[in-house]
C-alpha cells in the first residue's frame, strides 16, 4: 500500500498505576527503548506515538509490530527492556491497536488523539506484562 494512501493519527497510551520507580518505554523501531519514563508516586505516565491507518483499516508506523494477517499492536517496554539495567523486570507490555474502531479512526483523522489507558499494575503487584486490555479507549 503506497504512503499516499495512508492517514496518519496521533494515539497516546496512558499507564495508570504503574508499579513506582520502574521503567518503562515504547519500542522503537530499531526495538530498543524509546522515550523511558519512570513514575513517582504511582502516577500515570503518557507515551504519544503517530501511527497510519489505510482503508481496511490496515495500521503502520514505527511503533507498530504486526502478528499474523490482521493482529496490529503496540510495545510498551519494562524494566531492564525499558533501558534500566538495575532493574528485576525485564518485560514489555503488548497493547492491541487492530481492534480501534472505524469511527473512532475516523474522527482522529480530524485532528484528535485516541487515548488509550491501561492498569500497568498487575494482579500480583509486579509491572502488568503480556497482553494488556484497555481500561478505556476515546478521542481527546
Amino acid at each position: 500500500m503506497k504512503r499516499a494512501d495512508q492517514t496518519e493519527i496521533r494515539m497516546r497510551i496512558v499507564i495508570d498505576e504503574p508499579v513506582e520507580g520502574v521503567a518503562h518505554s515504547l519500542q522503537s523501531k530499531d526495538g530498543g527503548p524509546l522515550d523511558p519514563q519512570c513514575s513517582k508516586a504511582g502516577e500515570p505516565l503518557a507515551f504519544d506515538l503517530a501511527i497510519r491507518v489505510g482503508p481496511g483499516p490496515k495500521f503502520f508506523g514505527d511503533q507498530v509490530r504486526r502478528e499474523g494477517p490482521e493482529r496490529r499492536f503496540v510495545y510498551v517496554r519494562i524494566g531492564q527492556m525499558a533501558g534500566d539495567p538495575g532493574s528485576p523486570w525485564t518485560r514489555r507490555m503488548k497493547i492491541d491497536i487492530h481492534d480501534i474502531g472505524q469511527d473512532m479512526l475516523d474522527r482522529a483523522a480530524q485532528g484528535g488523539v485516541i487515548e488509550t489507558r491501561v492498569c500497568g499494575t498487575g494482579r500480583d503487584g509486579t509491572p502488568a506484562c503480556a497482553t494488556v486490555k484497555p481500561t478505556a479507549r476515546r478521542v481527546v
